[in-house]
């Protein structure tokens, strides 16, 4: 294991850990809790729903967001995740496979669009992939690792261009990096998520792939086999509520139903 990846772990353990003991309820009783691992691309989303959760039901919700590899690594390296939700079906099927999440313990949750984002005064035009040649550096997820980069090549390669720009690009640890490249000037442009556009100020939308074009995409969600916390299945199902549908579409998801 990375030595990162085991600092991450070992982390997160004392963080469940600690905390069970420090969050009184009621008649001085630990206050319940879910940690749950979550795709970098759902951050804000999760916090407002986890928010609403933990205001309605006085269980506290806890976050780790990150690529959805490196953390899928850290839950099969022993760390103490509750629910996991990934940015696509890959992670969730290698758990699956692992034995650490049972098939009946997963749903479908959301799918998502790629976009390619610019500065607000970039005069790159991209109507097409193929423009993308004129910027020096593309920023995405790490296209061998995390699901939002992946899914980029893919596309990238069914238009038969990856190949052009593959020395361009930048590699980021999740999709919420590569924004922050663009945002930041290290990269002229950037193919991240619609969804992470809504909470952007410093970019725009040059190009959003269409739906029949692009790769589908896909975010399912599972309670893990070793959570002990009797409130982690009825949090999987508040993701499919009407309430948290409500704030995936305001920031630019698309709910769907199923296992």
């Amino acid at each position: 294991m990375r030595a990162l990846e085991l600092t991450a772990v070992l982390t997160l353990a004392a963080l469940a850990a600690g905390a069970a003991g420090e969050s009184p309820g009621s008649g001085g009783r630990p206050r319940p809790e879910l940690l749950v691992f979550a795709a970098a691309s759902l951050t804000d989303a999760l916090d407002e729903i986890g928010a609403r959760y933990e205001a309605r039901t006085g269980v506290r919700v806890l976050f780790s967001f990150a690529g959805s590899n490196a953390l899928a690594r850290q839950i099969q390296a022993g760390a103490p995740a509750d629910v996991f939700v990934s940015a696509n079906l890959d992670r969730m099927d290698e758990l699956e496979n692992a034995g650490l999440v049972r098939p009946a313990d997963r749903v479908v949750l959301l799918s998502n669009r790629l976009v390619v984002v610019v500065a607000p005064a970039s005069d790159l035009v991209v109507t097409a992939p193929e423009d993308l040649v004129s910027a020096r550096r593309l920023a995405l997820g790490d296209p061998a690792a995390v699901p939002a980069g992946i899914y980029a090549r893919r596309w990238l390669e069914r238009r038969g261009v990856w190949e052009c720009l593959r020395e361009r690009v930048v590699p980021t640890l999740d999709v919420r990096a590569a924004l922050a490249a663009v945002e930041s000037g290290a990269a002229e442009a950037g193919i991240v998520y619609r969804s992470d556009v809504a909470i952007a100020r410093r970019v725009r939308v040059a190009f959003e792939v269409p739906a029949d074009e692009g790769p589908h995409i896909v975010y399912p969600a599972a309670v893990l086999a070793s959570s002990k916390a009797p409130d982690a299945r009825h949090f999987l199902e508040h993701l499919g509520s009407a309430d948290a549908r409500a704030v995936f579409i305001r920031l630019g998801f698309e709910p769907l139903e199923g296992r």
